[in-house]
């Protein structure tokens, strides 16, 4: 062979290989994208006519084209979406005699959708409508979609809910495949399954939710054992009875990951069948259920605990106002097991603070809607014993499990498990709280963690009934990480449990219905090592941020449209932040919190910045504005497209 043809040879045998990375793009405004990978310090930067058929927040892979050595800039070309964030939106048709098309309402770009008249679904031109895109191939100019509902004039309500959920990736429907699965599921138990479990209709047992709930997916069961122990079930509908791995139930399940709830509805992860029928475990049925079946003393001490499935009768049906009501008054329906259940309770709650648990306060905002879904009241709800109640055994029932799990080992590894993690705080963000906090005479000890939650806890309850307690919670809350899913167990430092998951709420939150299975599989001894644990544990966690985000946003809207009606009114509120470019104001009536502008405020004074003090300072008078300041405000705008409350300052109401 000659010379030639051997470093021919040599030249075509190794072929070129073009590295891909897998990221989340993000579109701004103007139309450049820019791909976030995953330990990555510098995005990826993506031209428009590079983007391809992405949309924005899509997963993709994106090929790199250019790259800076001196900055470690990079250019890059989006070749494939992996993962579509946005299936669904919200907007209008544009129409003719032989197409429509579909467009969306977004500040991102993205290209109008063409919908096939056959699938307009009864839509007229400029009609407000929902449309879902099911077909974009790589080599399309368009892509195409279908109305899949729409919206009347008056429901500009139900359209800016809609919106919300359809811009954070929620599916606004269910597919039609996924609804046939569920409602094939059978109504009745089937018997074989009955003899299987551990039978506990017999037990006293009740649920305790919310008044308006209609899936409950706990109950709790209570009797005395002859050994002068307490037995206490936590049973949880077995939601992976029905939902098997697998199925287009569980794969739709997996995609949404959790229930969304927003003021005026919820957008389930599971079909209403499942959360409202099969799984919820109404009075006077019998259900099938996972447990956590414990004997308890009298001091609260677990003697000896059962883990698996179940098949229950719910009793009774309660309300936390009822038990509360029963709690105050020590009168009413199975008083003496309510008591009791109060009572230990309140003594795992004090065991738990006192290992280090750390005790912010929760207030939740709840807006009375009218039949339209315009807010019309708001009231605040807080932690009452009877909310108490059932935290502590569904505390109790998640960290056992999370115990049981931890002992597994396959071929000396731990067994893939979504643990519920939360680190401790972050020194950059609690050095600058603990200044703050001695400005208010609370002294802080920074030198362990158990050394953090002790002063946090001594500090919440020194500052209780005094000015500050409002901003010290807020700013301190701030300071801590957030609680995520993921394998690699490092405990959950606010709870102060070295082992924690989530195995309470499988009606809502996908991570439960992974924590039955894999805790089945250790039940039967046949564990199972899933590969992709820690993947479906940052999907979990992803998707439950975006939920957050998408409840936020729903309550800030609900808080511009019910202020709407009181534009020109003054108020007494509180300063809940400040910036270089002024301060927020919470009411103190509603809780809606709206920005004083430092425009505003130039005609009184030229304020500055004090970020350790958290205040803005007058230069001349030297008035100060800072974070749990009370002051009045009139409201002179409430702009619901961009969800903002612009106030006034008003120095004498």
């Amino acid at each position: 062979m000659s010379k030639a043809k051997k470093s021919k040879q040599k030249k075509t045998a190794k072929p070129i290989v073009v590295a891909t990375l897998k990221g989340k793009i993000d579109i701004t405004r103007s139309g450049m994208g820019y791909v976030i990978v995953d330990n990555n310090a510098i995005d990826i930067m993506v031209k428009p006519m590079d983007m391809g058929n992405a949309l924005h927040g899509d997963t993709v892979r994106v090929k790199i084209t250019r790259e800076n050595g001196r900055t470690g800039k990079k250019e890059g070309k989006v070749v494939e979406v992996v993962e579509r964030r946005q299936t669904e939106f919200i907007g209008h048709i544009q129409l003719s005699d032989k197409f429509a098309f579909f467009v969306p309402d977004t500040d991102k770009p993205m290209p109008d959708i063409f919908i096939p008249l056959q699938f307009l679904n009864g839509a007229k031109n400029k009609d407000r409508v929902s449309a879902k895109l099911v077909k974009w191939d790589k080599d399309d100019k368009k892509p195409v979609g279908e109305v899949t509902a729409v919206m009347s004039p008056e429901d500009e309500n139900d359209a800016a809910m809609k919106e919300l959920l359809a811009q954070a990736g929620f599916p606004l429907f269910f597919p039609q495949d996924v609804l046939e699965a569920a409602e094939a599921l059978p109504v009745v138990l089937d018997e074989a399954e009955i003899a299987k479990r551990r039978d506990c209709r017999d037990i006293k047992t009740f649920t305790i939710d919310p008044v308006d709930a209609k899936d409950f997916d706990d109950a709790l069961s209570i009797r005395k054992l002859p050994s002068g122990l307490y037995e206490i079930g936590v049973h949880i509908a077995d939601v992976s009875y029905y939902v098997l791995p697998d199925t287009d139930l569980d794969a739709e399940a997996y995609k949404r990951a959790t229930s969304v709830y927003l003021p005026d509805r919820v957008n389930p992860m599971l079909p209403e069948k499942i959360s409202n029928e099969l799984c919820s475990l109404r009075p006077n049925e019998d259900k099938f259920t996972f447990s956590a079946i414990f004997q308890i003393n009298d001091e609260a001490q677990v003697k000896q605990y059962w883990l698996g499935r179940t098949v229950i009768h719910s009793d009774k049906r309660y309300a936390y106002e009822d038990v509360q009501t029963i709690i105050d008054t020590q009168e009413g329906e199975n008083v003496e097991d309510i008591l009791l259940l109060h009572s230990l309770a309140q003594k795992l709650r004090q065991a738990r603070f006192k290992k280090g648990a750390i005790n912010f306060s929760s207030q939740e905002v709840r807006f009375t809607l009218d039949e339209n879904g315009k807010p019309i009241g708001i009231t605040v709800k807080e932690s009452k014993p009877s909310h108490q109640l059932i935290e502590e055994f569904m505390l109790l029932a998640n960290k056992t499990v999370a115990e049981n799990i931890s002992k597994i080992q396959i071929n000396k590894q731990p067994l893939p498990f979504p643990y519920r993690i939360h680190d401790q705080p972050d020194p950059e963000k609690l050095t600058p709280f603990v200044q703050y906090a001695k400005k208010y005479g609370h002294g802080f000890d920074a030198s362990s963690p158990e050394k953090i939650s002790a002063s946090f806890n001594q500090l919440l309850e020194d500052a209780k009934g005094k000015p500050e307690q409002h901003v010290l919670e807020q700013l301190g809350i701030r300071t801590m990480a957030k609680a995520v899913y993921s394998t690699q167990n490092i405990g959950h430092y606010g709870l102060a449990f070295d082992f924690y998951c989530h195995f309470t709420s499988p009606i809502r939150r996908y991570p439960d219905v992974l924590v039955h299975r894999v805790l089945q599989t250790v039940l039967d001894n046949k564990p199972v090592v899933d590969k992709k644990m820690e993947e479906k544990c940052k999907h979990s966690s992803d998707r439950e941020r975006a939920a957050m985000e998408c409840e936020r946003a729903s309550n800030k809207y609900k808080q511009v449209e019910f202020m709407l009606d009181y534009v020109g009114d003054t108020f007494e509120g509180v300063v809940s932040g400040v910036s270089s470019f002024g301060f927020w104001v919470e009411t103190l009536a509603h809780k809606c919190e709206g920005l004083v502008s430092i425009v505003g405020l130039s005609e009184f004074d030229d304020f500055r910045h004090i970020e350790s003090d958290y205040s803005l300072v007058g230069k001349r008078s030297g008035r100060t504005f800072k974070m749990g300041d009370k002051v009045f405000i009139k409201v002179i705008a409430a702009n619901l497209d961009k969800r903002q409350l612009d106030y006034e300052w008003v120095q004498v109401p």
